[in-house]
């Protein structure tokens, strides 16, 4: 995706803090819904060390990047999040990860699911260095990150992947199943994002009916 420039947008690469944060992420969804203000909500959950991070430092950083992935989900989306089954839970946080970052959300597209269409369910670490490194060639901010933060960007990536469900412990994608909800949350999200999750097209389709 370009911008108007022909420009390619810079990836953010600021998903090193820490893994999906589910917990996290529901009980902050919980204070958003009772006062419908992320403000107070991040308020709340500095004052009270809500997370239960050791340190304040550790703390303000979850708190900024739970906070920065749910408010880019419809307020259907996080009443899934706040009262949805586990299960949907997860998917709808993994859409908030795509939402936010969009190198993970391409490596979901363009890996994922191009694997798991073809019926090829293992992913490797093979496969990321060799995403990682085509980018790399048009995004100049991936070629100047440290070899450290690299290795950290990918282990996080894989951690976010086991713990939304999208890969096994093993690496081996889970193919999602979707409710009507969570299908009809996703349809009416004009981004077209549901094809993160993998689901083929045909099933997504019956789902919304």
């Amino acid at each position: 995706m370009h911008n108007k420039n022909g420009i390619l947008p810079k990836y953010r690469m600021s998903f090193t803090v820490g893994g999906l944060f589910y917990q996290e992420a529901v009980s902050a969804v919980d204070l958003y819904i009772k006062s419908k203000d992320w403000t107070k909500a991040r308020e709340e959950i500095l004052k009270t060390n809500l997370f239960q991070a050791r340190t304040q430092n550790s703390l303000e950083r979850i708190c900024r990047e739970v906070l920065s992935r749910l408010k880019l989900l419809s307020s259907e989306q996080l009443k899934i999040i706040q009262n949805g089954s586990r299960q949907e839970q997860l998917q709808m946080l993994w859409i908030a990860v795509c939402k936010r970052y969009s190198f993970i959300r391409d490596f979901a597209i363009e890996v994922i699911r191009e694997k798991f269409l073809l019926m090829d369910y293992a992913i490797t670490e093979e496969d990321y260095t060799i995403f990682f490194d085509t980018k790399a060639e048009w995004h100049e901010e991936l070629e100047k990150l440290k070899d450290s933060t690299k290795k950290k960007l990918k282990q996080v990536l894989f951690r976010i992947l086991r713990e939304a469900e999208i890969t096994s412990e093993m690496n081996i994608i889970l193919p999602s199943i979707l409710t009507k909800r969570v299908a009809k949350a996703l349809f009416s999200d004009k981004s077209g994002l549901y094809i993160v999750l993998p689901v083929s097209d045909a099933d997504f389709k019956e789902w919304v009916k």
